[in-house]
């Protein structure tokens, strides 16, 4: 039976109804005489509370609320990629044509085009036994994907006694039919799945290969892996948005899920206006071709903005699920979580700490559960992943308030954004002090097999430099740099040259912008030796004024501007020019 009661009580989002006993949790309802989208989240007795996803004004007690059966769902099919969605999966331009410029209440439209047509080209005959996750065809869904026509995870499988031959076939077309135990039943190249319900799998994958991003702090000293799970908090201001559209745009993932959820609407506009203009940079074809792009802004209805994520993540599993990588951007879940803190007061529930909801730190958990590199359900075997990378924007960059707090428990890359390094102008602002990575050691399988068997012992010695730098500093504010001996001071020079060389990278330079591993690696070495070369100058005599001195320094820190990816052989020259320069000041032999 389908539950139908009435309004008793509105608050903002948050509606009560009574003879709701029919209703179950995280059903769908349609709220009132204008039909608005609301869930249930609370039961009692036959009372149900409903957080409406729509605004609630000119909402009256009295007014029905009628139950679907079905709980918040999203559309799974081709017409996905290059959507902007609002925080239900609704697409804001075919919003836009029906209600102008601001979205009108209770209107309701289709995911995607359901009338377009698309190529399919089946993969399986007459007679073939599927199984739930079973590729049954294939469709070019954008000219970057190959979309997979798959079995629903929750149907049963069985014969096939009717299949649809290559063509042209809109969503609404039955592309085969499949009986089991004397039922049929129909596959159509679309099925829905529940947001709040992870997709299944049948294996996971260890996190052992690198998410390349092209950014060097992030893939040499504190890297994420495939499936991996990461953090970028920082104060307004710190450059977070422009971080996160340089994974974005660079990572090596098939697929981009860019949520902004609650994030202000001039910043969501920015993004709005210029990924349809960016370019992949692999292919020259538009961004968007690969892009989902979830906008929730600050000033749309809250409830939507606690949805947003779960809409985000649920598409981002779907493409996972036909063995593609997918990097899904949340920008920041520190709105969604103030989301949750606005429905809990609503709700009258017992506050916890600052007033966020007690049951905060488990919803965050459930959320970054659903990264991983897995082997996806059926036939043929295909391996796909789910990357998450949440914003956080604590109030003022205090990185132990409650969000922040929470999400370092759940996460194992944390990227550390430093007001005070963004206003020195040092881009990208991640402090290296604070950030962390708890995947270095998976990862470093595959950087010593297919970059440098000595990258992790270059990486450890350059890190090793910028913590001692960072203990010098201590000691040159009480007492001056004439405190430190030669060696010490040779230190924070090359820990200067890491930071302008390496550390810093200017994402508007169309050389910059971009680094490949083999060319961080080398940079790094270059640097490295730099290093251990001057030290052993300095004790076979060499005076530290020739060595600032050294020409090759300006060259160092200009590689990573002038010395494009393909042109990596001339920063074999420059270790030749140092080494030859070190000769000239200590006369001595020099082994990089």
């Amino acid at each position: 039976m389908v539950a139908q009661g009435k309004i008793t009580w509105i608050s903002g989002p948050a509606v009560r109804a009574d003879g709701m006993s029919e209703a179950k949790m995280y059903e769908t309802v349609s709220v009132g005489k204008d039909k608005l989208i609301g869930e249930v989240i609370r039961l009692t007795g036959d009372e149900a509370f409903i957080q409406v996803y729509e605004s609630t004004s000119g909402l009256k007690p009295g007014e029905p609320v009628i139950g679907t059966g079905n709980p918040l769902s999203v559309l799974l099919g081709p017409g996905i990629i290059g959507q902007i969605y609002d925080g239900i999966q609704r697409p804001l331009k075919e919003l836009s044509k029906k209600s102008g410029s601001f979205i009108g209440r209770g209107i309701t439209t289709s995911p995607v085009d359901m009338i377009k047509k698309y190529h399919f080209i089946p993969t399986v005959k007459v007679g073939d036994e599927i199984h739930h996750g079973d590729v049954i065809g294939t469709v070019k869904e954008s000219e970057l994907i190959d979309h997979s026509i798959m079995v629903p995870p929750d149907h049963k499988g069985g014969k096939i006694t009717n299949i649809v031959s290559e063509g042209e076939y809109n969503l609404e077309t039955e592309i085969a039919t499949v009986e089991k135990d004397g039922s049929s039943s129909t596959l159509k190249m679309y099925h829905r799945w529940p947001v709040r319900k992870p997709r299944p799998y049948q294996k996971r994958h260890d996190p052992t290969i690198p998410l390349l991003t092209g950014q060097r702090i992030l893939d040499t000293f504190f890297p994420l892996a495939k499936g991996g799970t990461g953090s970028i908090p920082g104060a307004f201001g710190t450059g977070k948005t422009v971080t996160l559209h340089q994974i974005a745009k660079w990572a090596d993932s098939q697929v981009v899920v860019y949520i902004g959820c609650g994030e202000r609407g001039n910043e969501m506009t920015e993004v709005l206006v210029e990924f349809p203009k960016l370019k992949d940079p692999r292919t020259g074809k538009p961004l968007m071709e690969r892009t989902v792009l979830v906008a929730n802004t600050s000033n749309m209805p809250v409830a939507a903005r606690e949805a947003s994520i779960y809409t985000g993540v649920t598409i981002a599993e779907y493409y996972r699920d036909m063995g593609k990588d997918v990097v899904l951007v949340a920008d920041s879940t520190s709105r969604w979580a103030e989301a949750l803190r606005e429905m809990s007061g609503r709700l009258e529930e017992m506050p916890a700490e600052e007033g966020y909801p007690s049951y905060l730190a488990s919803r965050l958990a459930e959320f970054y559960e659903r990264a991983g590199r897995v082997l996806a359900l059926g036939s043929p075997e295909r391996d796909g992943s789910v990357t998450l990378i949440g914003a956080v924007s604590p109030s003022g960059g205090d990185f132990t308030e409650p969000v922040t707090t929470h999400t370092m428990r759940f996460i194992k890359t944390f990227w550390a954004l430093d007001a005070k390094l963004a206003y020195s102008r040092h881009y990208p602002s991640i402090n290296w002090m604070n950030s962390y990575s708890g995947y270095l050691s998976d990862v470093a399988k595959w950087w010593t097999e297919n970059i440098s068997k000595d990258w992790l012992n270059i990486r450890s010695q350059a890190y090793a430099i910028l913590q001692r730098e960072d203990t010098l500093k201590e000691i040159v504010r009480l007492l001056g740099p004439e405190a430190l001996p030669d060696e010490e001071k040779l230190i924070l020079e090359v820990a200067r040259m890491i930071k302008i060389g390496i550390l810093q990278q200017n994402s508007f330079d169309e050389v910059d912008t971009y680094c490949s591993p083999k060319k961080q690696f080398k940079l790094m070495k270059l640097l490295v030796d730099f290093y251990n070369t001057g030290q052993q100058a300095l004790k076979d005599g060499a005076s530290l004024v020739d060595i600032r001195a050294m020409s090759v320094i300006s060259t160092l820190l200009k590689a990573k501007m002038e010395i494009k990816d393909d042109e990596i052989e001339k920063l074999d020259q420059i270790s030749n020019t140092m080494a030859n320069q070190f000769k000239s000041i200590a006369g001595i032999k020099v082994t990089t």
